[in-house]
């Protein structure tokens, strides 16, 4: 495990953990013969997806939010090479995916699916998340993580040992609502929560997708993902600068997968992994 050296840090350490939380998320989702899932026009779930589809022979389908567009940006079209269907829900209808009656009509239009939610987080998920901790093999006394919908953040939590603590940095302007469902995810996968965690929403850069100059030549000098990784690794610095860890605190930064194809710029969030411009 890589540390990070940066003289702001004082004597707070810091260990980069690189690991695929889209592959812990989607390991007990993949019993099923066709799995149905929703995402933007560049999500790295329905990347994900797609491509655990082809390597798992299980049949996908990718709900896209607004209209087609051809060609195919590059995620889509490698979703496509992966042999998921897409197919697409105009903005209000995607706002109400979640809905019994949306679903009823997917349902109605592909048959005996298993439905994933946006960003893959449900149960299964964080029950995949939960073995992250496990496998961390350096003494430690904080687990840090990008948030996009919870569910890592949820199961890094559910697993940690006594005397651990997690914290979650929202990349989404407006997240308050995301710690309800980091408590929900724990309580559907577990039949109960867990108080070692805590949500940063102070890090966002103005909201998904959002950036700042500060934020890129960060995002470009650590060579780091900048829709989710830069933002949690900037925010772990400045805590550090402004003394919220204890001297001599051990972090361990999770740096969640690092896709290759680069996110659009966003508007106003919807508060998922929908990396499409909205």
């Amino acid at each position: 495990m890589e540390e990070l050296l940066d003289p702001a840090l004082g004597q707070v350490r810091v260990f980069l953990m690189h690991d695929d939380n889209k592959r812990r998320k989607l390991k007990y989702n993949l019993g099923h013969r066709r799995l149905l899932t929703f995402g933007g026009a560049y999500s790295h779930h329905i990347r994900a997806v797609a491509q655990a589809g082809r390597l798992h022979g299980i049949e996908t389908i990718g709900v896209i939010r607004g209209e087609e567009h051809l060609p195919l940006n590059p995620t889509l079209a490698f979703a496509a090479s992966c042999g998921m269907t897409l197919t697409y829900l105009d903005r209000a209808a995607y706002r109400l995916k979640h809905t019994p009656e949306v679903q009823a009509r997917l349902r109605e239009r592909w048959g005996d699916v298993t439905i994933l939610p946006e960003g893959g987080s449900n149960a299964a998920a964080v029950r995949g998340c939960a073995e992250l901790p496990p496998e961390i093999d350096i003494d430690y006394d904080v687990v840090c993580c990008p948030v996009g919908t919870g569910g890592t953040l949820a199961g890094i939590s559910a697993g940690l040992p006594e005397g651990r603590r997690a914290l979650g940095f929202a990349v989404l302007k407006g997240a308050g609502f995301l710690a309800g469902e980091v408590a929900r995810l724990q309580r559907e996968a577990y039949g109960r929560t867990w108080t070692n965690w805590s949500l940063d929403l102070d890090h966002h850069f103005g909201g998904y997708a959002r950036s700042t100059p500060a934020l890129d030549r960060f995002a470009a000098e650590h060579r780091v993902e900048g829709v989710y990784v830069a933002k949690m690794l900037y925010g772990v610095l400045d805590l550090a600068r402004r003394g919220a860890f204890a001297p001599g605190t051990r972090v361990v930064a999770v740096l969640t997968g690092q896709p290759s194809t680069s996110v659009a710029a966003c508007g106003a969030p919807t508060g998922f992994d929908s990396g499409e411009p909205r």
